[in-house]
């Protein structure tokens, strides 16, 4: 029987990447075109299939995406107390699929079930991915952050695939010889499930080489004992999936439910600094400080599903130098195509500057972020000055603002994603990248809140008008980026402090 390769041995790999992290690159890469594919076509399905207004697309989108995120914090808590990394993934791999297929069958009469199923299922899927990258390397491995920075790249190759898709094939822009008019919808969908499936048989065939990384927290008890704490949790997230489905249709649900369990995650939190000393704790709290801005950036970054994915439905054009595309697929997928060409660059920057001891550390680089955001939102809002009489404006110019906002993504998703797991102690370490995700969840159910606001202010206008009002909305969105960007940068000395040897 061929032995069980040790964690040590994973950690002390040659060269800059793990071979472990390839397996896990690629079946992050399948699951993520899959969420980035249904996420392309939400509000959009929501406004022309389902016939709701824009506001209220926003505000579903918002609470829908919200959700998905929020799970991910109660995924990571019963992976690292009951699961386990590996089965957590597994069970929520299989969660998506069944998810999926139900919106390829009836995407109209069935997509809050479906959605219920996707939500419960990226819970227990997308914290543990992460956490296992972040164990393949040692405490103080420099080649962490690009380690991350290739992961992301994983992610959004997924997404740039899923994105463009998807969409296209729904708006019956890609394959509309080959998918009828009337199955559009079924079909994007439907392509979801299939590379779901692909995901979780990459995992499952490569996951012996990840050793010890993610096994059974239970391990020291009796297997009937283990067994049963783990049938009681599947048991408990099927039967949960009526009042998420509830909750999800019902947004009001969905604002109580976000006053309750940010607030709830941070007492359990403090309920386990007990058990920490000082300087572990103080680790802690500057994760939690990158938490709360990260909320921030990622409300404005997630207009893109929601806002700007209907401001390029009704007022782009169709154009990218010369070359005819949906706007909606180069809205969902411009920022994944810049992330792929240039994320393992900027991870090799990092170490390059790493080596000559000029890497900026962690806030700076978050700092760094709010400041591109804030440059590819007023982009956005600088597209009104060269629309056309029927308010249709440049693809171009808009998606070179993706271009610069994906500056500012790679200092603070990668980077955030490696910070938590160099912040957080070991055995919280699921938690803390849910908390990281759940940070996310508020930042989308925020966006839906912008996004609804700027729809309002546009409700029954002109095309002309509209555009003006979105635009006037990024404008706003662009200097409060800035605001955001400069109090990190003022007050980075102080979070340096409290992560202490972290870099």
């Amino acid at each position: 029987m061929k032995r069980m390769v040790t964690t040590e041995e994973i950690q002390n790999f040659k060269g800059k990447y793990p071979k472990q992290l390839w397996y896990l690159f690629f079946s992050e890469m399948w699951e993520r075109f899959s969420f980035y594919g249904m996420r392309g076509m939400l509000a959009v399905f929501m406004v022309s299939q389902l016939a709701m207004d824009e506001k209220t697309a926003n505000l579903q989108y918002g609470a829908t995406q919200a959700w998905v995120y929020a799970f991910t914090f109660i995924g990571g808590l019963f992976a690292d107390k009951i699961l386990g990394l590996r089965k957590s993934l597994f069970w929520g791999g299989i969660l998506m699929i069944v998810g999926s297929v139900i919106l390829a069958l009836d995407p109209k009469n069935f997509f809050f079930i479906g959605i219920g199923f996707t939500i419960v299922g990226t819970g227990f899927f997308k914290p543990n991915i992460s956490s296992m990258v972040g164990q393949l390397y040692k405490d103080n491995d420099v080649r962490r952050d690009a380690g991350f920075s290739l992961f992301y790249a994983g992610v959004n190759l997924g997404a740039l695939i899923g994105g463009y898709i998807c969409i296209a094939v729904a708006n019956g822009n890609m394959w509309s010889s080959v998918v009828p008019v009337d199955l559009r919808w079924n079909f994007a969908f439907g392509f979801a499930a299939i590379v779901m499936l692909i995901s979780l048989l990459t995992f499952t065939q490569t996951q012996k080489s990840l050793g010890e990384i993610g096994l059974s927290p239970l391990a020291h008890l009796e297997n009937s004992k283990r067994k049963t704490f783990e049938v009681l949790t599947f048991i408990g997230s099927l039967a949960i999936l009526p009042v998420i489905i509830l909750m999800v249709e019902n947004t009001v649900y969905t604002d109580w439910f976000m006053y309750c369990i940010g607030p709830a995650a941070l007492l359990y939190i403090l309920y386990e600094m007990r058990q920490f000393s000082s300087s572990e704790n103080k680790k802690l709290i500057a994760a939690v400080v990158f938490m709360l801005f990260s909320v921030i950036f990622w409300a404005f970054f997630e207009q893109s599903g929601g806002s700007l994915s209907l401001f390029a439905a009704n007022n782009l054009n169709n154009t990218v130098l010369g070359i005819t595309l949906d706007p909606n697929g180069v809205n969902n997928s411009a920022n994944s195509l810049f992330v792929i060409i240039f994320a393992a660059l900027v991870g090799v920057v990092w170490v390059w500057m790493a080596k000559k001891k000029m890497e900026p550390n962690t806030v700076v680089k978050f700092g760094l972020a709010f400041l591109f955001l804030a440059g590819g939102f007023w982009i956005f809002y600088y597209t009104q000055f060269f629309a056309d009489a029927s308010g249709k404006t440049s693809l171009d110019l808009f998606t070179f603002g993706w271009f610069v906002i994906t500056f500012g993504e790679l200092c603070l998703s990668p980077i955030g994603m490696s910070a938590m797991t160099k912040l957080s102690p070991q055995k919280t370490q699921a938690v803390i990248m849910g908390m990281w995700f759940l940070a996310s969840a508020y930042g989308q159910y925020f966006a839906g809140i912008l996004g609804a606001d700027i729809a309002e202010a546009s409700q029954h206008a002109t095309n002309v008008v509209k555009l003006t009002t979105y635009a006037e909305g990024y404008q706003k969105l662009a200097l409060y980026a800035l605001v955001a960007g400069g109090i990190l940068i003022a007050i980075s000395p102080l979070i340096k402090k409290l992560m202490q040897d972290v870099k």
